[in-house]
């Protein structure tokens, strides 16, 4: 298949994800299979049921609980995933969810990672949907994953540590390692919206919470949710194919852009606010900046700053040189420039996914290259020469997932 699209209305939770592949298409045994590898088989009843939310159709999800004593940490649920025989794919999946779920957790009740108890995990009814969710995506297999932005709500839902206000500290601890958007649109409600588990699914297992700007629909489930509300609580799976991108023989190759340079020289400044003044520009959105030092009038060294910029930001960006540098005049010129197409996206390694980058060369090869400072840090993270580190990630180019379009 092509691509899955995880449509969040109005929030996410796992039972409702699981809801909604099971009611796409993927059999119950698919489900199951993974959580009798790790030998779960014995402590759960799963049940699907055809149900309605506002006269909306869907799915719903009843996990039983058959062993209430047995009390696992998370060490002790990792070695049960680690030691099982499940495909490696899956099993890397899963225990990214779990791993990232026992992290925020942990750092929520101020405790390690690996003594984060069963029940603050989500107990077996979690423990089913994240199992369940990563194995209906790997029996899909798209090629990736969109998913829009999630309402959390507001007000207190009630816990095994008391009544915690919304969204709980763990989907705020989860939420903030990622650079996903929420939206607001509900924040009227006075109800969990998203729970812990939803989010851990989606942070860990989405490719891209920009939706595709166009796409045709194959087939759809829908996941609903426990909670009545004056609309229907769901969460729809789609099936689609995107239509973002020209075929590659459409597009030009290189091709000609205008640009804006600005440059200035300045005698007058400290080499801190210089510094200061040339990070700015970079916030600010131009495309490159370079200065030097050169020698100016009464033998004064000062320097030589210039900024390539869209056209459209000339204007903003001569209120930024007055505004924030001595200068008092700023020459600037409009030029054409030949670029060759890129695009910016993630390539999953055996150290994780890192940022990087693909060019399009005009013989319509492709050229790989990771962002730098991921190289520098994965170098120090793991004890070896960047050159080691880029041979390494280079035989995994494979698993490129672009963020974006060829531009």
């Amino acid at each position: 298949m092509e691509e899955v699209f995880i449509e969040c209305s109005p929030g996410v939770s796992g039972d409702m994800l699981l809801g909604a592949f099971y009611d796409l298409g993927v059999p119950k045994a698919v489900i199951e299979k993974p959580l009798s590898d790790i030998g779960l088989e014995n402590l759960y009843t799963l049940q699907f049921t055809e149900s309605k939310s506002c006269s909306i159709r869907g799915v719903r999800v009843d996990v039983k609980k058959i062993d209430k004593t047995t009390k696992r940490n998370w060490r002790g649920l990792k070695q049960i995933i680690l030691k099982s025989n499940l495909e490696k794919k899956l099993k890397d999946v899963i225990f990214k969810v779990f791993e990232s779920l026992a992290i925020a957790e942990g750092k929520v009740h101020g405790i390690d990672p690996e003594e984060v108890h069963f029940h603050e995990i989500g107990a077996i009814d979690s423990i089913v949907d994240i199992v369940g969710v990563c194995a209906a995506i790997n029996y899909l297999n798209p090629n990736k994953i969109y998913c829009n932005q999630p309402n959390l709500g507001k007000g207190f839902v009630q816990t095994e540590h008391g009544k915690l206000s919304i969204p709980s500290p763990a989907v705020i601890e989860l939420l903030k390692k990622t650079n996903i958007k929420v939206a607001s649109s509900f924040d009227s409600i006075d109800a969990e919206l998203s729970t812990p588990t939803g989010i851990a699914l989606i942070t860990n297992i989405v490719d891209s919470f920009q939706l595709p700007n166009s796409y045709s629909i194959e087939t759809y489930g829908v996941g609903l949710g426990t909670l009545q509300f004056q609309f229907p609580n769901l969460v729809r799976v789609l099936k689609i194919k995107s239509f973002n991108e020209k075929s590659l023989d459409q597009i030009v190759n290189p091709r000609c852009e205008e640009i804006s340079i600005q440059e200035a020289w300045i005698d007058d400044q400290t080499p801190e606010e210089i510094a200061n003044f040339i990070q700015k520009l970079r916030d600010e959105g131009a495309n490159d900046v370079s200065y030097q030092a050169i020698n100016m009038k009464k033998d004064r060294i000062g320097y030589s700053i210039q900024v390539i910029l869209p056209l459209d930001k000339r204007e903003y960006f001569r209120e930024i040189w007055f505004k924030y540098s001595n200068t008092i005049g700023v020459r600037e010129r409009v030029q054409k420039r030949w670029i060759l197409l890129r695009r910016r996206g993630e390539c999953s390694t055996e150290f994780g996914k890192i940022q990087a980058k693909q060019t399009l060369k005009p013989d319509g090869s492709i050229c790989f290259k990771p962002e730098n400072n991921e190289i520098f840090r994965l170098s120090l993270e793991n004890n070896k020469t960047t050159e080691e580190i880029r041979q390494i990630v280079k035989e995994s180019s494979s698993n490129f997932k672009a963020f974006e379009n060829w531009k």
